[in-house]
């Protein structure tokens, strides 16, 4: 007897588990099971599909939010007062976020797209009759006789000599002096 106790929980345990569904039939088939007025919370969702299939993988409340995340964002379940439910098919399409895609045109194979509009401002227009326009003469009006703009740095003013230090002490570095702190010029022990 006991060994057909044995041989029967051996047989059982050799058997895998059935295997369970995906998890968006799951929750379609809850919330048509459930099948309430305003739409199912998730909680519900979740407690209905503990009680119909046992063995659930451990994280089994994180799949349940991706999945009802991605069913939501796809369209498949509306999502209104914390509630899920099936979308009512008389209701028009939901648009997504953000300004629509331009309807692409379908052009016939072997026919070369011409190319985008150039960058930049489009030439004045001309007159094709007209004489080419004369040619701009270069302002060389320069009074002083130097050329435009900041002079370039010329060898004996980019290091300039310093001046000796008045004190007889380290050259000074570049930048602001750092500032002295009033206890270290304070007596100790006054």
């Amino acid at each position: 007897m006991a060994s057909e106790e044995f041989q029967s929980n051996l047989q059982n345990l050799a058997q895998p588990p059935a295997p369970l569904p995906q998890y968006p039939e799951m929750i379609m088939g809850a919330i048509e099971a459930l099948n309430e007025k305003n739409g199912s919370n998730k909680s519900a969702i979740s407690k209905h599909i503990e009680a119909t299939y046992g063995n659930l993988p451990p994280a089994h409340s994180t799949l349940l939010t991706h999945h009802l995340n991605r069913m939501k964002s796809a369209g498949q379940l509306v999502f209104l007062k914390n509630n899920y439910m099936k979308p009512d098919p008389d209701a028009p399409p939901r648009r997504g976020r953000g300004r629509p895609p331009k309807p692409k045109t379908h052009q016939p194979p072997g026919v070369v797209a011409a190319s985008p509009r150039p960058r930049g401002r489009p030439p004045k227009p001309r007159d094709p009759n007209s004489a080419p326009p004369p040619a701009k003469p270069k302002a060389t009006s320069n009074v002083s006789g130097r050329k435009r703009g900041r002079p370039p740095k010329s060898a004996a003013a980019a290091a300039p000599a310093a001046p000796p230090p008045a004190s007889g002490g380290p050259p000074r570095g570049r930048g602001r002096p750092p500032k002295v702190k009033a206890s270290a010029t304070a007596p100790v022990g006054a």
